[in-house]
């Protein structure tokens, strides 16, 4: 997604002004309780089940989001397994790309998208980032890293996430490395955002062509 949005000059564009809307399934995680942080914080929580996340939070964030409203994103702090104080204040756009593993989990949440992306990327890439990540933003040591990803991450992929792929209007395999179907990602937003493809379609449709225009939305569904 920050490939996409680089490319079409979003990231330097000030958050007031943007056309196009990051969001992260990563920021709904559930608060929990003080029994699940302390398996948590010894890495002994699932934060790769469906039930890990704020569903109900989800869904009528992005419904403020479809009718143009201001909304207030949590921010979640990755080291204590809590939400922060703080939230990011995401403006109207006229394109929301909203990215997690679990976003087509969920059919009511699934319903919302106007276009579904599956980003396919090997099952080692996917270990190798979770590792670096892991570590370098979220203070995790090796042995932790694999613990967790053998005993909960790789089966909740192969259960929740993988089988959601049937779901996906575009398959991108190889992730950002796939520069085909990325710079076609970008000319079918780049459309979005000129009017060409409302004008290609006669323009009454998903409240394009009126005066106030519904955000499109197209969740990118990324195996980590």
């Amino acid at each position: 997604l920050n490939k996409i949005m680089e490319l079409l000059g979003q990231n330097e564009i000030d958050h007031h002004q943007r056309q196009v809307a990051i969001l992260s399934q990563d920021c709904f995680y559930r608060v929990l309780t003080p029994e699940q942080k302390a398996k948590a914080l010894k890495g002994q929580f699932n934060f790769d089940h469906p039930d890990a996340f704020d569903n109900d939070l989800i869904i009528a964030t992005l419904w403020d989001i479809k009718e143009g409203k201001t909304v207030h994103i949590p921010v979640y702090d990755f080291v204590s397994h809590s939400r922060k104080e703080e939230s990011v204040t995401v403006y109207p756009a006229d394109v929301v790309l909203f990215e997690g593993i679990l976003m087509f989990y969920s059919q009511e949440i699934r319903d919302l998208f106007q276009m579904k992306l599956f980003v396919d990327t090997d099952a080692d890439t996917r270990l190798s980032r979770r590792v670096l990540r892991d570590i370098s933003e979220r203070g995790r040591d090796l042995e932790s890293v694999l613990a967790q990803y053998i005993t909960f991450v790789k089966p909740a992929f192969e259960e929740f996430c993988l089988p959601t792929k049937k779901y996906a209007d575009v398959i991108i395999p190889r992730g950002a490395d796939n520069l085909v179907a990325i710079n076609l990602i970008v000319q079918h937003i780049q459309d979005i955002l000129t009017g060409g493809l409302t004008k290609r379609l006669n323009g009454w449709f998903n409240g394009y062509g009126t005066t106030k225009k519904q955000p499109n939305m197209e969740s990118s569904s990324r195996p980590h």
